[in-house]
């Protein structure tokens, strides 16, 4: 690996992999189909891909085998690698929750005093504890640690979290969030200077494509006496397109809009007199 290219560690299978490299190729980044390597490399940009176990990403970074990496929070804070956080990258969300049999009578963090919890989390959850004052007995375990409480593992569990449904099916419920995550950007803190406008390079085009998510382009025609009252109703990104149509009186207007809002705008927009109106995905959106 040299200064003409940039080295990105993610997760070998899995969700998490597939999101990443769709994050990729929405930038315009395609990596050749490395399923059963270990390294790939993009053909239209200087970019290695290492695959990688997601517990190994961060040290991998931090150690400069890899420059930057995609890879969940959780494990950047479990493995406490000295790497610097660039940007949330909006997929992967979760949360790594502690959790006790339906059956308990929970009265609130006091009742981990003295108990068993099954994590594979260790460090995450001993932090947690510490700050709290509660005294609990922390055991490791790698692999399905919803089943630890049924098994007489543990009392508890300390475990990944995103629908519940795991959770549910073990006769388990949540009951303390401890740390929300989400993919993450993370670069090592002695990445070389040479490397620095491939960075660049790479966060322009992942911001332009966070940028376009959840947002539509909705284009209308509008009588000009309401087209104050259009305004007031588009968060436009500086302000909205406006352009005179051949029937005298009407406009067009153009704007960007979050797809949250899309169809209350979409009626208010109705009521005063917009018509034609036309709704496009957005593709990249670039400041």
């Amino acid at each position: 690996m040299d200064g003409s290219t940039i080295r990105l560690a993610i997760q070998s299978k899995g969700r998490l992999n597939e999101d990443s490299l769709k994050l990729l190729k929405d930038a315009g980044i395609d990596v050749d189909d490395a399923k059963r390597k270990f390294l790939g490399r993009a053909a239209d940009f200087p970019l290695e891909v290492l695959y990688l176990r997601d517990d190994d990403i961060p040290g991998v970074v931090e150690d400069g085998a890899a420059d930057i990496g995609i890879v969940g929070f959780n494990e950047v804070a479990e493995t406490g690698a000295n790497v610097e956080v660039l940007r949330k990258l909006g997929f992967g969300k979760c949360r790594i929750s502690l959790a006790v049999p339906k059956s308990v009578d929970y009265p609130g963090l006091e009742w981990f005093h003295g108990k068993s919890v099954a994590t594979s989390y260790p460090s995450v959850l001993k932090g947690f504890l510490s700050r709290k004052g509660i005294d609990t007995e922390i055991r490791v375990i790698k692999g399905s640690v919803e089943i630890a409480p049924a098994a007489g593992i543990a009392d508890a569990i300390f475990d990944i979290v995103s629908s519940g449904g795991t959770l549910v099916s073990n006769g388990l419920r949540e009951v303390e969030v401890v740390l929300e995550s989400e993919a993450v950007l993370i670069v090592r803190k002695d990445l070389p200077a040479e490397k620095r406008s491939l960075l660049d390079s790479i966060l322009f085009r992942f911001d332009a494509v966070g940028e376009s998510r959840g947002k539509k382009y909705i284009l209308m025609n509008i009588p000009d006496e309401r087209l104050s009252e259009v305004f007031g109703l588009l968060p436009a990104m500086r302000s909205p397109t406006v352009m005179p149509l051949a029937a005298k009186g009407w406009s067009s207007v153009h704007s960007v809009i979050s797809e949250k809002s899309l169809w209350k705008t979409v009626e208010q927009l109705k009521s005063i007199g917009a018509e034609g109106i036309l709704i496009l995905n957005v593709d990249k959106v670039i400041d």
